[in-house]
């Protein structure tokens, strides 16, 4: 060995060496710092002397750090970095610097030193600094939207669950639990309902989603709180191996929507009996006149037929008076059933031409044959897809309005039109009702639709508004002209068939 070699002590290795160098105590103070640990971690060799090695480490590491010191000091025995050994220090400005360690005790005599190599590990501590921004971005998100974490491990039974599920379930340490301890705060009339969900989720042919809404009861102060669970179930092999999700309360909610339901149940009632005493206003008011006119008839043709005095004219016209009251009774009643009786649609394809000549015919038929009708029917219109009794029913209703709207006209007119019209971007069959009577201001066109109104000396309003009913259940819509110049003009719209 040449005589440089010789001469080279530890303090000029230990000062040249590139790697940070810490000489320490078996108490944890250093000794030595290197030039490249000064530089490394900011400060001067007087500095260091003396120091603490904890005080260079991040505070909430510092008890792991006096863990391992004592499992060295009991075996001080060199190792190197491959095995894994890290630190995580802190800078002269607080800044946090991964390391990797080496370990190498010296004994003088009786003294124990330990020589501490370190590099630093900088792409890890990134790695670790945002796995924790992750994870506190995470914990904020869930105690926002208060939601707790479960892990239902299906082939040991148990369930990990995060804080807040335990606060739930009134378990404030394990961070495990049976799941038939689990279960057994779950309010016994959900327990059922509850488990059939995750059966369905468990089956190898489902999409391994889980949800489900129950009560649970907290078993410390018996406090009842309404649990919203989502999850999915995990397979190995083509077996169910674990059920992850999550739970929120729900129980504010869920008492909201029931204030909501009682309110809404409140309103229904309110509005039915609004409605029934409304409806039975109608009927007294239209039956008491077609009463009273077919008792009055029927208490002429008693007096006559009493005192012989009676022909056979007069008691034919008197009979043929109670039974067109009558039939007007009937048609009343008939309006108002049709407006409270709703049965299933049935639609079909059909010609609007053969219903609108239809419901011509049984006007005439009715009497109702004083005016000139003025067809305008759109050629090769296609065909629409409704329930033809019921448009039927309409259109009999607009034309009867539009002549009892004209009959004090030297010469009604009655002109039905039909055309094609784009409602949202879709072709739509229109119909238009017009006649050429007295027709009514904007006050009236508002309120014509409106149940029991009417502008009629006799009739209970329904017909109008049974008929935008009708339409709108053959999926159209119904509305008036405010703006004709002359009579009345309605609208309705059908859709054309498939």
């Amino acid at each position: 060995m040449n005589s440089a070699v010789k001469n080279l002590n530890f303090r000029t290795v230990f000062d040249a060496a590139a790697d940070a160098m810490l000489l320490t105590e078996n108490t944890g103070h250093i000794v030595l710092a290197n030039p490249t640990a000064q530089q490394l971690l900011g400060y001067s060799a007087d500095e260091m002397k003396g120091l603490a090695i904890e005080m260079l480490i991040a505070p909430r590491y510092r008890k792991q750090y006096r863990y391992y010191q004592r499992l060295f000091l009991n075996r001080p025995v060199k190792r190197s970095m491959s095995v894994g050994n890290e630190l995580i220090a802190l800078n002269r400005d607080g800044k946090e610097i991964l390391l990797d360690i080496s370990l190498s005790p010296i004994k003088t005599g009786q003294q124990l030193f330990i020589l501490i190599l370190f590099t630093i590990a900088n792409r890890r501590l990134d790695t670790e600094d945002a796995l924790r921004s992750s994870e506190e971005r995470l914990r904020l998100a869930k105690q926002a939207a208060g939601l707790g974490i479960f892990d239902y491990d299906f082939k040991r039974n148990i369930i990990y669950w995060d804080r807040q599920m335990r606060k739930l379930w009134g378990k404030h340490s394990e961070k495990t639990v049976s799941y038939e301890e689990f279960v057994a705060a779950i309010h016994p009339e959900d327990r059922e309902a509850r488990q059939a969900a995750i059966d369905k989720a468990m089956d190898p042919n489902s999409n391994g989603e889980f949800k489900a809404q129950y009560r649970i009861i907290n078993p410390i102060n018996g406090v009842e709180r309404w649990i919203s669970a989502r999850g999915r179930v995990y397979f190995e092999a083509g077996y169910p191996h674990r059920l992850i999700g999550v739970t929120r309360d729900v129980t504010e909610q869920r008492n909201i929507q029931k204030k909501l339901q009682v309110h809404r149940n409140e309103t229904e009632n309110i509005l039915k009996q609004q409605v029934a005493a409304c409806t039975a206003s109608a009927i007294a008011h239209e039956l008491n006149q077609p009463l009273a006119a077919i008792s009055a008839y029927s208490e002429v043709v008693l007096h006559a037929l009493q005192n012989d005095s009676f022909s056979a004219d007069n008691l034919k016209r008197a009979l043929e008076g109670c039974v067109a009251q009558a039939q007007r009774a009937g048609r009343s009643l008939h309006e108002l059933l049709a407006f409270l009786q709703k049965g299933e649609l049935m639609t079909e394809r059909s010609n609007l031409t053969d219903v609108i000549h239809g419901a011509l015919s049984i006007v005439y038929n009715d009497g109702y044959g004083r005016f000139h009708p003025i067809l305008h029917l759109q050629q090769n219109l296609p065909a629409v897809q409704c329930n033809r009794t019921q448009i039927q029913k309409v259109l009999v209703n607009l034309f009867r309005n539009a002549i009892e709207a004209m009959r004090n006209i030297d010469f009604p007119i009655l002109t039905i039109t039909t055309t094609v019209q784009t409602v949202n971007d879709k072709d739509v069959a229109v119909v238009i009702v017009q006649d050429n009577g007295p027709g009514f201001d904007q006050v009236v066109a508002k309120r014509i639709f409106e149940p029991f109104f009417t502008t009629k000396p006799s009739g209970i309003g329904m017909g109008l508004s049974i008929s935008r009913a009708l339409i709108e259940d053959n999926g159209g819509q119904l509305w008036v002209d405010s703006d004709a110049k002359t009579g009345a003009k309605f609208h309705f719209t059908l859709p054309f068939g498939p």
